[in-house]
C-alpha cells in the first residue's frame, strides 16, 4: 500500500518528517543533494550567531583604540563587520535555495533582541523560507528573575516579527520554572513553528590538565526521553505547529515522536554517525509502521500517544518511580 508520509511544519509543505537541523553539516552545501535525494524534508542552516559579531566587533575595537581611531572610524567597523556576517550568510542561503528544491530555514543563535535583529530582512529578502531563532539563556545570572528571561523571548519574537514575513521557528530551552505554561505562552506568541528543545553547550574538566573541555558533543538515543515528555504533554495544546530535537536516532524514535504528537524531527548527531543515507532508513522505517499497522499516512498516527489520548495521561508528569520499578534490583 502507498504510504503518506508528507507533513506540514510551520507553514512549510515537508516530503518527510525529517528536518536536517543546524549543525557543521549545514554550513555549506556539500551535503545538501544528498540530504534532499535520501528524503530530507527541509533544511536548517547553521546558525549565525549573535556572540560572533558582538565579541568580533569588540576585538577589532581593541585593536584599533591602539592606533588611535576616534568614535566615527569604530562606527565604520563596526559597520562593515555586521554587513560581512549578513553577506556571507544571505550568500549561504542563496546557494541552499539554488542547490535543493526542499524548504531552506535560516538560524540565528540569539540572547537578546538588540541590534541583529536589523538582519533579518536580508535573510527573507535572500530567499529562505522561513527562519528559526535558537534561543538558549542559561539561568545562572542570579540578578535576573525568572520572569525577565521569560520576558527576553517575547522582546525578541516581537522585534523579528516586525521584520518579517517568512515563518518564524523558535528553537527553546527547557529551563523555566513552569515549562508547561512557557511552552504554550511561546506557541501562541504569533510564531509558525516551536522546536523542543535546543541542545546546548556541556562543559566538562580534564583532571589532568584542570582545565575545561566539552563534553557530550553528540546526542545519545536516550536523550529523547526530554523532548518526547514535553511533546506528548504540549500536543494538541498549542497556537503552532511542533517540532522535537534531540535523541532522535532512528526511524523507532521518529515513530516515537510522531506517536507523541509532533509534526517533525530535527536530526544531527545520528547523520553525523551514519551518513546521509540514515535519513532514507528512517522514512524506511516509518513507511514499512505505517503499512505494516494499515495506515496511509502519518496524519493517522500524529499524537495518538499523546497526553490528551492515553488512557493513563498523568504517566507523562509522573517525576519519580512506580513502587513496581523501585524495587527491582536491576534498576540503578
Amino acid at each position: 500500500m502507498e504510504v503518506d508520509i508528507t507533513t506540514k511544519f510551520a507553514g512549510l509543505e515537508l516530503k518527510s518528517p525529517i528536518i536536517v537541523g543546524s549543525s557543521g553539516l549545514t554550513g555549506s552545501t556539500k551535503y545538501f543533494k544528498e540530504m534532499e535525494e535520501n528524503g530530507a524534508g527541509a533544511i536548517v542552516l547553521k546558525s549565525i550567531f549573535e556572540e560572533e559579531i558582538v565579541f568580533e566587533y569588540d576585538s577589532v575595537v581593541k585593536d584599533a583604540q591602539k592606533f588611535g581611531y576616534d568614535d566615527e572610524n569604530l562606527d565604520y567597523f563596526d559597520l562593515k563587520i555586521k554587513q560581512d556576517n549578513v553577506n556571507k550568510y544571505v550568500k549561504l542561503i542563496k546557494d541552499a535555495k539554488a542547490a535543493v528544491n526542499i524548504p531552506i530555514i535560516a538560524s540565528i543563535n540569539c540572547v537578546s533582541s538588540y541590534e541583529w535583529t536589523y538582519f533579518t530582512k536580508k535573510i527573507e529578502e535572500a530567499g529562505a523560507d522561513a527562519l528559526e531563532l535558537n534561543i538558549f539563556l542559561m539561568p545562572s545570572d542570579v540578578k535576573k528573575s525568572a520572569q525577565e528571561i521569560e520576558d527576553t523571548y517575547f522582546k525578541i519574537i516581537e522585534e523579528v516579527k516586525k521584520a518579517v514575513k517568512i515563518p518564524i521557528i523558535i528553537k527553546m530551552s527547557s529551563f523555566f520554572t513552569n515549562l508547561a505554561k512557557m511552552i504554550q505562552r511561546v506557541s501562541g506568541s504569533g510564531i509558525a513553528g516551536l522546536v523542543l528543545f535546543n541542545r546546548y553547550y556541556n562543559p566538562d574538566i580534564d583532571i589532568k590538565t584542570k582545565s575545561i573541555t566539552v563534553s557530550n558533543v553528540f546526542s545519545v538515543p536516550s536523550d529523547i526521553s526530554l523532548p518526547l515528555r514535553w511533546a506528548a504533554i504540549s500536543s494538541g495544546k498549542l497556537g503552532c505547529s511542533l517540532a522535537a530535537s534531540t535523541g532522535v536516532h532512528c526511524g523507532e524514535s521518529l515513530i516515537k515522536m510522531i506517536l507523541a504528537g509532533v509534526d517533525a524531527v530535527q536530526v544531527v548527531s545520528t547523520l553525523y554517525k551514519n551518513g546521509m543515507s540514515q535519513i532514507k532508513k528512517m522514512n524506511d522505517e516509518l513507511v514499512k509502521y505505517l503499512n505494516d499497522n494499515e495506515y496511509e499516512s502519518i496524519k493517522q498516527i500524529k499524537g495518538l500517544a499523546s497526553q490528551i489520548k492515553v488512557d493513563n495521561p498523568a504517566m507523562f508528569e509522573r517525576v519519580q518511580f512506580m513502587r513496581y520499578f523501585s524495587d527491582r534490583d536491576d534498576i540503578v
